[in-house]
Formats: C-alpha cells, sequence, structure tokens
C-alpha cells in the first residue's frame, strides 16, 4: 500500500523554521489505527490526511493527528495543508482553486490560498467556530507547570483561562522576561490535569502563553507547551492563536472594532515563526477570527504500508 506524501514548515518563508507538518494526499483505505501510526513515526506536532470530501461543494474531508490521538481541529495543520494542495494539478478530479473548503471533526474550515506571481505561498484560515470561553485556572497551579512562579503570572488583563474556536487551550499571560524563562513541568501538567479534567481530556491540557511587547496587543511573543500530548513544546500553534486573538478582542472595551495581532512564536527552539491574526467584532461580540501565514515546501515522497501495519 502506497501513499504519498509532502512536508512543509508553515508559519515562515525559511525552511527549517516554523512549524513542520505532514501531508499525506490520497488517504482512502488508511485505517484510524494506520493514521496514529503514520502521524507518530513523522512525530511532527500534527500530520494531516486527506480524504474526498462527503459533501461535493466541499474541496476535501481533512483529518488531523497528533503524536497521541486525532484533533478536532487545528491552525497550522489547515494552513500547511491548504498551501500544499494549492500546488498540486488536481485534488480528487479537480483544479485547486484559491478558496478551499476543509471538512473537520469541529466543522467546516474555509481556506484561502495566498499566491505571488500564481504560486503558492501561505493560507489564511477561518476559524470553524466562535469564540468559547471556559474555566479558569490558578496562577499558582499554571505557574508550576510552566516551571515559573505565581509572580510571573500576569492577571491585569485576564486569569489564565481555557478558550477556543474549535480546540481548547489555556491561555496565560506572562512578564516578558518570564517567557524565555518557562520549561514545561510534566508532573505538574499530569496533577492539574487529574484535578480539572475527566480522563479522556487528560491529554489535551495545553497552555499557550504571550507577553506584551508593547502596550497593545498588535504585537505578541508566545510559547506553547502541552507534555501530555507529547509535543513538550510547539513552534507555533495557529488554532491558539485564534482563540487568544478573539479572547483578546473580546475583552476590548469597543462595541466595534477589527483587530490585527502579530504573534512572534518558535524562537527559543530555533524555529521562528510569525502567526498574523485578525479578529472582526460587531454589537460587542467576536463574529469571525481568521489566521493566516506563510509556509514552504521542505520534502515529499511515497509511504509503503505491509498491508499487516
Amino acid at each position: 500500500m502506497k501513499r504519498r506524501y509532502v512536508t512543509a514548515d508553515v508559519f515562515t518563508g525559511k525552511q527549517f523554521g516554523g512549524n513542520q507538518l505532514a501531508v499525506v494526499l490520497d488517504a482512502q483505505g488508511l485505517s484510524d489505527a494506520q493514521m496514529q501510526q503514520i502521524a507518530n513515526e513523522f512525530n511532527f506536532s500534527e500530520t494531516t490526511f486527506v480524504l474526498p470530501p462527503r459533501s461535493p461543494e466541499n474541496t476535501a474531508h481533512i483529518r488531523i493527528f497528533n503524536r497521541s490521538q486525532e484533533m478536532p481541529f487545528a491552525g497550522h495543520p489547515n494552513v500547511g495543508t491548504a498551501y500544499v494542495l494549492g500546488s498540486q494539478d488536481s485534488i480528487f478530479g479537480r483544479r485547486p482553486g484559491q478558496i478551499m473548503r476543509f471538512e473537520e471533526a469541529a466543522g467546516i474550515v474555509t481556506v484561502e490560498v495566498t499566491k505571488e506571481r500564481g504560486v503558492p505561498t501561505g493560507a489564511t484560515i477561518t476559524a470553524p467556530q466562535l469564540l468559547k470561553v471556559g474555566k479558569s485556572i490558578d496562577a499558582a497551579g499554571v505557574g508550576k507547570c510552566l516551571g515559573l512562579d505565581e509572580a510571573d503570572i500576569v492577571l491585569t488583563h485576564h486569569e489564565p483561562i481555557s478558550v477556543s474556536v474549535g480546540v481548547d487551550f489555556f491561555v496565560v499571560e506572562v512578564t516578558a522576561t518570564a517567557l524565555p524563562r518557562a520549561n514545561p513541568r510534566r508532573d505538574a501538567f499530569a496533577a492539574v490535569a487529574q484535578a480539572q479534567f475527566a480522563p479522556r481530556a487528560f491529554e489535551r491540557f495545553s497552555v499557550f502563553f504571550y507577553s506584551r511587547a508593547g502596550a497593545g496587543i498588535e504585537k505578541l511573543d508566545a510559547r506553547m507547551f502541552a507534555p501530555l500530548s507529547g509535543t513538550f513544546e510547539d513552534p507555533a500553534t495557529g488554532s491558539a492563536s485564534a482563540a487568544l486573538g478573539a479572547y483578546l478582542a473580546a475583552l476590548d472595551m469597543s462595541a466595534d472594532g477589527e483587530f490585527e495581532i502579530e504573534i512572534n512564536q518558535g524562537a527559543q527552539m530555533g524555529r521562528p515563526s510569525e502567526i498574523r491574526v485578525a479578529a472582526s467584532k460587531r454589537n460587542g461580540q467576536v463574529h469571525q477570527v481568521k489566521v493566516s501565514g506563510r509556509c514552504i515546501r521542505v520534502m515529499e515522497g511515497t509511504l509503503e504500508l505491509i498491508e499487516s501495519t
């Protein structure tokens, strides 16, 4: 059984930066277990599998796996998959359009491929769900998770809190000096997860933490830890960036507005990434959030699977 794949670095214009992504093309016939095994073999933050759409108005059915489980939605896999598919001659018998619609567990994800001189260079995705704000956790507990002191956690604008536009993340503001010092403690993550989450959600406990480059929200530096799912640190997290951007826009005192945020991530890993978030607010509600970034192709090849795998 042979399947083609392409890898790309996402949220960067230079190879070996950003977040690595493997896109498995023509994934029909692969079982759930095989997809998980392939994702483990690549050992990237996520791997996507491209399947024919269930509805003809959509471009493809996309499944996303991290190192331990399937994800309902994720940012860099959507940006990178659209970039890769935009370079293909056809997608299930149709020429790729600049606008794509991906069927995912979290809903329909609309993606616009960015091109320069007719060549794909990246993509912009629209989050599939509106902002959802969930439970909070105490500063001392999250500080232990990050290997920081409680005093490093900034509570001026919001408490450490769960937010989502398709997948949940705890967002935490920290001081600028604390951001590079953070070091994930798996034992602390496990202790908080056991106290706060059902066993089935245990591995999904992720913390996206950030500091402000200025007084406003226009430019942020961020990191993301999720050691319970095998990702001790992620170099670029589009879905968390979208949720954070939507949440910060919601906290703004204005009833209407357009918010553009640049989030820099991955510097501590040697994989610098630049994520751009655009949130739209009307009548006090954030009604749309988009995430965009550049991509660059790295490898392509063929998976050769033994039938008993």
